[in-house]
């Protein structure tokens, strides 16, 4: 004689293995999701449309650098106290400006970046009103008022000490 057993099956939405199998579809559609929506609404300031005038804008930069080198020119920057105080020396005579502009660019933030009019003083020295707010690591370039010659370089601020910038000597490839 032979039982006939009937077992109860549970209903769908009990059944461990649609869930695990549900699991991956779910998640690759929250993910895609996420990604669309941050691709969608943050600015890629990174890019640029037109990259033969970057490439001109590179080589310009160059050019600044080798008359800063052709000049000898160095400087002196002293971050200490409210007052930015600049020493310049030339190998090429004494060099004379009405002003100075040092541009300091941060690393991450171009909402932080900031430009310096540096103005002469009566010893010969060049001086600005420190900003607030320029902790941690900061590019720099310090330029004439002409555009004609650049020194640039990189320090942490604040600084105890001051900072010797030198032109930059560098052999094209």
């Amino acid at each position: 004689m032979m039982i006939n057993e009937e077992k109860m099956v549970a209903p769908w939405f009990r059944q461990p293995w649609f869930w695990f199998l549900l699991i991956f579809p779910g998640m690759s559609v929250i993910w895609c999701t996420l990604a669309i929506t941050v691709a969608v609404t943050t600015d890629n300031a990174m890019v640029t449309d037109d990259y033969s005038k970057e490439g001109r804008g590179i080589n310009a930069e160059f050019a600044r650098d080798d008359q800063a080198s052709a000049m000898g020119l160095s400087a002196r920057l002293d971050f200490s106290g409210e007052r930015l105080m600049l020493t310049m020396d030339s190998t090429s005579g004494d060099q004379q400006f009405p002003y100075l502009i040092l541009n300091l660019f941060h690393p991450t933030l171009s909402e932080r970046d900031r430009t310096i009019q540096l103005n002469p003083t009566d010893d010969g020295r060049y001086s600005a009103a420190l900003p607030r707010n320029l902790d941690g690591r900061w590019y720099f370039d310090l330029r004439d008022p002409g555009n004609q010659w650049r020194l640039k370089g990189e320090t942490h601020l604040p600084s105890l000490t001051p900072l010797e910038i030198h032109a930059e000597v560098r052999g094209r490839e």
